[in-house]
């Protein structure tokens, strides 16, 4: 008040409100006073009160009054566990509520992808960015079965997502090479298009009219929601940023319907990261605390993200509020996940779609210069010899799949299933089983007697 006073702005308190973060003072300016003298003098204030940060919001949302925010001397944590068991969370009927913080009011605060439906979480090192990516996924675990949610996790860095290998809630393993994870969102696109197509056949609008259908007929499997989770966007974007960018955005575009949800996080919010088109259809946002004013404009058309104190203090902007809310994150330790996962993984394995595993291999974008050996002939040269190397990798690894082939042979994708198709009809390997490997029928000793057979007939 007295440093108000002191530039002329006459204004009277209405309200204080303490939360984990920060205390908002609630002032009403006096008749003839601009908010825009107010908002001038963010920085005299922190100066003033010696205060970390001062952010100032003009006006308050349904208040007819202007928010001073100030950091606290003395931070609270918001713990996940108690977002996680309150009533609001426990009583939700989404499948994908998630757990998000507290406000300054003290309220939790949930968000729900699939009213989202898809949504960008930025922030500088150290804002909380990971933390709030993990959140997302432990509210998840917490709160749908494997049969109603599967997770794609795409994790360039390698060590962010790795605890997650193995829980039953994953389509396919942690995806790590920014190559294949460039596949696995081109795979996305042709599952959007196979489960639109479906409920075309049986004339419902979307994934929740098929699975209300599929639940009153035997013939009729539901579907699971699928959230495509990606950690570092910007390294994706590094390498196939064309491919990848057409395939958020067609995902971003159609996918709700087909109950498939993309979450995008990066710390380097800037325009050849999050393009015009990406921030155009992926409506909701995260901001954490960032470096500069342009930085919070590029997330959140606004500034603001700037004054925020890391560690989890956000401006959360769903897709339908007229202004984001400043929130302060829930924590959610290593250790906790640790325990999380653990426990999953103990009760249920992953069982892995090894379909869908060699769908992402086929649509991995191309290397400049790299070979793959010619797939153009039905019987290529040299195919007797490349069978038997087949047949030694097959038996070595105790299953066969064509993306194993492609790896270990550098063979293309078509070529790799015809050599499949021959060591089926050779009953070295079994039939296609659906989402597991394939069966190797004979043993190492069956496959040596088969190569010397044959270099003997030549």
């Amino acid at each position: 008040m007295d440093t108000l006073n002191s530039f002329g702005v006459q204004v009277r308190i209405t309200g204080i409100n303490r939360g984990p973060t920060v205390t908002r003072y609630e002032v009403q300016p006096s008749a003839g006073v601009k908010i825009a003298k107010i908002t001038s003098l963010a920085d005299d204030i922190a100066l003033n009160l010696a205060a970390g940060g001062v952010r100032i919001e003009a006006p308050i949302p349904g208040k007819p009054a202007v928010g001073i925010e100030v950091a606290n001397a003395h931070k609270d944590m918001v713990g996940i566990r108690e977002i996680l068991e309150s009533r609001q969370f426990t009583e939700s009927k989404s499948k994908l509520s998630f757990a998000v913080g507290k406000d300054i009011d003290g309220n939790i605060i949930l968000g729900d992808i699939a009213k989202m439906p898809h949504m960008i979480i930025a922030g500088a090192t150290g804002s909380g960015k990971s933390v709030c990516t993990n959140g997302i996924i432990m509210s998840i675990l917490y709160h749908a079965k494997p049969t109603e949610v599967k997770l794609v996790l795409i994790d360039p860095k390698i060590v962010e997502f790795k605890i997650y290998d193995g829980i039953p809630h994953l389509l396919i393993p942690v995806v790590t090479d920014p190559r294949k994870a460039a596949g696995a969102l081109n795979w996305a696109t042709q599952e959007m298009d196979r489960r639109y197509a479906l409920c075309a056949s049986y004339n419902v609008r979307d994934l929740k009219d098929f699975n209300a259908l599929a639940a009153k007929r035997e013939d009729l499997d539901p579907l699971p929601q699928i959230v495509i989770v990606i950690d570092e966007f910007a390294d994706l974007m590094m390498t196939s940023s064309k491919e990848v960018e057409d395939a958020v955005c067609r995902i971003a575009q159609k996918a709700r319907a087909a109950g498939m949800h993309l979450i995008i996080a990066t710390q380097r919010p800037t325009a050849d990261v999050i393009t015009g088109l990406i921030k155009s259809n992926v409506p909701s946002r995260i901001a954490l605390s960032v470096k500069s004013q342009m930085d919070s404009r590029n997330i959140l058309d606004v500034g603001g993200a700037e004054k925020l104190l890391g560690h989890g203090d956000m401006l959360y902007f769903p897709n339908g509020l007229p202004k984001p809310v400043r929130v302060q994150g829930c924590y959610c330790s290593t250790e906790e996940i640790e325990r999380v996962v653990g426990y999953i993984k103990e009760e249920a394995k992953a069982e892995y779609s090894h379909d869908i595993m060699e769908a992402v291999e086929q649509s991995m974008p191309a290397v400049k210069g790299e070979r793959f050996e010619d797939d153009s002939s039905d019987r290529a040269e040299g195919d007797d010899e490349l069978i038997d190397r087949a047949i030694d990798v097959v038996v070595e690894l105790g299953q066969a799949s064509t993306s194993s082939l492609q790896r270990k042979l550098k063979l293309g994708y078509a070529r790799a299933a015809r050599i499949m198709d021959e060591l089926e009809e050779m009953g070295v390997i079994g039939p296609h089983e659906g989402a597991k490997p394939r069966k190797v029928l004979i043993s190492p000793q069956q496959a040596a007697e088969r190569r010397m057979r044959r270099q003997e007939s030549n």
